[in-house]
């Protein structure tokens, strides 16, 4: 859960998209902020496979393998063992990617502040013109300092227990994320296409998943791996029911609305039909490059059904008893 919340942060979630307004970006420069975004994912990736090989080859059949108290005791480590110049360079690259990662959830909380309290929170900005955004900022950064200069803090240990605490957290952001992406008063025309819902729900299933395992495990920690190895085949059974059920529902409404959109072109023959077409997805093109989102204020509240309003009380109630699971279980590591 702890690798899924690292790799799968919910914190970048909202630095994304809050990134983006930042560089001021328009849906005619998104196909570049999709490849920034897939280069940066690729060369994250390498980077992690490359860390966790050097470990691997570098303490495998050493008393320091499986022993993993925090990265600097790795970077120790392979000093030892794999020679100076591989600890020298995994501590370089752990203090950048201390910088990046400080740097990156510093911002991206400062950027939610600023959304909440209707403060200036850009990096356009000078430091005069928005204080409280660079002050909110360098103490963020501060205070992260100051928790890693504890004398004696088990610093792994408070890095496993966020890193799970984010994995935890992760389904409810998610979810709204798929919400807000099924908002055509949010999105307008670039709302989610039906695989971008089935790619997106599968991985949100799956997060729940693992999440409710976590849980589970830390309720009863005598639990065995065949009975958690059954919770998931159970779980991704019902995954895959629950997507079918839907994904007919939703077939059924695209047919009704074919069948009356056929009804309406009745009386053209099959190249007005063919040049009625293009010109819809002509106009839909144009419609997604140059929509922009509306302000907030402008927008009128979601309708709240009560099958909504159930599954929102549902996830909060679960999230208080998650995050409070996940506070007692690094307790009981932290005492042994």
């Amino acid at each position: 859960m702890a690798i899924v919340g690292t790799t799968v942060a919910p914190w970048q979630l909202f630095f994304q998209q809050s990134n983006v307004v930042d560089k001021r970006i328009t849906p005619r420069w998104i196909r570049y902020e999709r490849a920034d975004l897939w280069i940066g994912i690729v060369v994250v990736m390498l980077g992690a496979i490359a860390l966790m090989s050097v470990t691997a080859f570098g303490l495998g059949g050493t008393e320091a393998a499986g022993q993993f108290t925090d990265a600097g005791a790795v970077a120790d480590a392979l000093r030892e063992h794999a020679g100076p110049g591989v600890g020298g360079l995994f501590a370089i690259l752990l203090l950048d990617a201390s910088l990046i990662g400080a740097n990156a959830v510093g911002l991206a909380t400062t950027y939610t502040l600023g959304d909440v309290l209707g403060k200036r929170h850009s990096l356009h900005w000078k430091p005069s013109q928005a204080p409280m955004f660079y002050v909110a900022y360098a103490a963020l950064i501060g205070f992260a300092a100051a928790v890693v200069l504890i004398p004696g803090a088990p610093l792994g240990l408070i890095t496993q227990g966020v890193q799970a605490l984010a994995g935890v957290l992760l389904p409810a952001a998610s979810v709204f994320l798929v919400l807000l992406c099924n908002d055509k008063a949010v999105l307008g025309p670039w709302v989610n296409s039906t695989r971008q819902n089935i790619v997106s729900g599968a991985i949100v299933w799956a997060l729940v998943l693992l999440s409710l395992s976590l849980t589970a495990a830390t309720l009863f920690p005598d639990l065995s791996t065949e009975a958690l190895q059954t919770f998931f085949l159970v779980g991704g059974v019902i995954g895959v029911l629950g997507g079918l059920l839907i994904a007919v529902s939703r077939n059924t409404a695209a047919r009704r609305a074919a069948a009356r959109t056929a009804c309406e072109l009745g009386g053209l023959d099959t190249d007005q039909v063919a040049d009625l077409q293009d010109e819809r997805r002509s106009l839909a093109e144009q419609d997604r490059m140059s929509w922009r989102t509306p302000a907030l204020e402008t927008l009128s509240r979601p309708v709240m059904s009560p099958l909504r309003r159930a599954g929102l009380l549902t996830l909060r109630v679960y999230l208080v008893v998650a995050v409070v699971l996940v506070v007692v279980k690094v307790v009981q590591l932290a005492l042994g």
